[in-house]
């Protein structure tokens, strides 16, 4: 059972899902290669961590033109990761779980932002985010099958 969950209740909710031709420990270990983001996610500018990938470590990165503190508050190689992050008074929550099907892998992605900009921003907020999550799956599907 995991213990960090997305606010269902949460102004902007998205969710995400791809099969990937990979095993659940090389997609696990390039989610989890904070450093390396922008290698394979041109959505990603540039990132970086503070020691390892363990619960309370801080990261940051930048996505369009925000930069994002975030700290890993669940990692469960090969399974699951998740974790907080703040920008511009918004808080968010993103996990990724991942399921091995038959080979391959299901990766499961949800987000959840709150915060006084997001009610105000909802729909444009819900879509821009929604398309971000999107372009990341598939971003991780090609840099996963291709590293296999």
């Amino acid at each position: 059972m995991n213990i960090i969950k997305i606010n269902e209740n949460a102004p902007v909710i998205v969710k995400g899902m791809i099969e990937i031709n990979s095993s659940p420990e090389t997609i696990w270990d390039l989610i989890a290669d904070i450093k390396r983001w922008s290698s394979w996610n041109p959505d990603v500018k540039n990132s970086s961590i503070e020691g390892d990938v363990i619960k309370g470590s801080k990261f940051k990165w930048k996505s369009w033109s925000v930069t994002i503190t975030s700290i890993f508050q669940e990692v469960d190689r090969p399974r699951f990761i998740g974790w907080t992050g703040k920008t511009m008074g918004i808080k968010a929550v993103h996990i990724w779980k991942l399921e091995p099907k038959n080979g391959r892998t299901i990766a499961i992605t949800e987000e959840s932002w709150e915060g006084p900009l997001t009610r105000l921003t909802r729909g444009r907020t819900q879509n821009m985010l929604q398309k971000a999550i999107n372009s990341e799956l598939e971003y991780l599907k090609i840099e996963a099958e291709r590293v296999s």
